[in-house]
């Protein structure tokens, strides 16, 4: 148990392992659901092509939205990217890294669908079947334009009686199944040719401005989480206290009751110092807008200086007594 809670607080620490993980699970995903498909050419003229390409770019499209709906990343890129400046500006460069790299990962599984469809083969011997030159092919020379059409269109059909065993049929299926996979194979190696260059050509280039880029996304995302865990705490001992107000307003029925309460006061010091001062609704709406339009700027040098919502508060109710305090004995000399 203690090797599994490890490796689930790795993955929940490290976003980049767990959308790697989640292409690696679409991609395989997208593999398998390929071989369960039972794929049915409907042998028409009409609708071969609208089947075949679909089925090889329909499912593509549907596995390219849910890498982006499951990387966690895609909504932090598109609030930085809309977000108003602010006291902080927005650094493109960042936007770009970030959008890259989602793309990158919302990609892998499409790809895999693709490349696997090309090297099986039916989907394009299904779209193109109806497309071949009858003369092509002995079978078909000795009939009319629009019987050859019916005839071409019935190839990926192996049981329909006019094509069974024919070798005209035997044919344009190894012609279009060589081409799909030549075409399968080609964008396979393309892929692998890029990636191996990008990797090792990239200390080629200015490595200072991508680790900039690659350390301020990281930051933009580990920032966001501790501010939601901070809201959440937040709203934890928000909800805490009002409860006791409300058990306080019924302190005489409670003790009908015989439920214990706490004594007046105890905790009330601890509880103030955790919220942080903030302990109405208008201030923690007005909190939650100003962290929206006016992000504090990346120097924490500047953490000492007041924020302008703690500016707008009232001072504390000791503050005068102690400034009476220290004035008396200036009185009482003259």
């Amino acid at each position: 148990m203690d090797r599994f809670r490890m490796i689930f607080q790795y993955f929940q620490s490290n976003s980049e392992s767990v959308m790697n993980g989640i292409c690696g699970l679409l991609a395989l995903a997208s593999v398998k659901m390929y071989t369960s498909f039972d794929f049915s050419c409907p042998c028409l003229p009409q609708y071969n092509m609208a089947y075949g390409l679909g089925i090889m770019f329909v499912p593509p499209i549907i596995l390219f939205l849910c890498g982006l709906i499951l990387n966690r990343q895609s909504l932090v890129m598109l609030e930085e990217w809309r977000r108003p400046p602010g006291r902080r500006k927005k650094d493109l460069a960042v936007i770009r890294y970030m959008c890259s790299s989602i793309m990158q990962r919302a990609m892998v599984a499409p790809v895999v669908w693709i490349i696997v469809t090309l090297l099986d083969g039916k989907c394009l011997i299904c779209a193109f079947s109806g497309s071949m030159d009858p003369q092509k092919f002995v079978g078909f020379a000795n009939v009319s334009t629009v019987q050859a059409q019916q005839l071409l269109a019935k190839v990926p059909c192996k049981d329909e009686e006019l094509m069974r065993n024919t070798t005209s049929r035997k044919a344009v299926t190894r012609y279009l199944r060589c081409w799909s996979q030549a075409l399968g194979w080609s964008i396979l190696l393309i892929l692998i040719i890029a990636a191996f260059l990008a990797r090792w050509l990239r200390p080629c280039f200015n490595q200072a401005t991508l680790l900039q880029a690659r350390h301020w996304s990281n930051y933009i995302d580990i920032e966001q989480k501790i501010f939601e865990e901070s809201c959440c705490e937040h709203s934890r001992l928000f909800a805490h206290k009002c409860i006791l107000h409300f058990f306080e307003s019924m302190r005489q029925e409670i003790k009908l009751h015989s439920f214990s309460l706490p004594r007046e006061g105890e905790g009330h010091e601890e509880g103030e110092d955790l919220l942080q001062g903030i302990t109405d609704q208008d201030q923690v709406n007005k909190l939650l807008k100003m962290w929206y339009y006016e992000k504090p700027p990346l120097d924490v040098s500047q953490a000492h200086q007041r924020h302008p919502l703690v500016r707008e508060r009232s001072p504390l109710p000791w503050a005068d007594n102690t400034s009476t305090r220290s004035k008396s004995p200036q009185h009482t000399s003259v």
